[in-house]
């Protein structure tokens, strides 16, 4: 038989997890952007995606990966949705056919610039909600985190 642990303890965990806390922000912070991408038909997940794909040079997933923070395999299912969608590409890297390589279509760039201004928009409202000093800060600690 399982033993329960007390209310206090539960309480204790809700007050005091940065991890907590962290996921349910991160869940509400992506609800929110989610809702303000919607015009452009991307999620928040795309946006962030499609803008470390707008580089000079196309990375490859390990790269990709790794800057976001993300396993290959997520990834690819997430560029696959782009692909589909024709916003991105997927291609072997010309020196290692091994290698893929990652970048936006001319129709993901469009989509990309009409989703700035939105990012920006709803970027200027969160850091008015939070108050400069404190939303500098909250990402000044967050970057600490590796």
């Amino acid at each position: 038989m399982s033993k329960m642990l007390p209310i206090e303890v539960v309480h204790e965990v809700r007050d005091n997890c940065l991890c907590l806390a962290t996921q349910r922000a991160a869940r509400r912070l992506a609800r929110r952007f989610d809702r303000a991408f919607a015009p452009v038909g991307v999620t928040n997940g795309q946006f962030s995606l499609m803008m470390a794909l707008n580089a000079p040079q196309a990375p490859t997933v390990g790269k990709l990966a790794e800057f976001l923070a993300m396993d290959r395999t997520t990834l690819s299912a997430a560029m696959k949705s782009l692909e589909r969608r024709g916003l991105a590409a997927i291609a072997a890297d010309e020196k290692d056919r091994r290698a893929r390589r990652l970048s936006l279509t001319e129709a993901g760039r469009e989509t990309l610039a009409a989703a700035l201004p939105i990012w920006r928009a709803a970027h200027a409202a969160l850091d008015q909600e939070l108050a400069q000093g404190d939303a500098d800060a909250l990402r000044t600690s967050l970057r600490k985190i590796g």
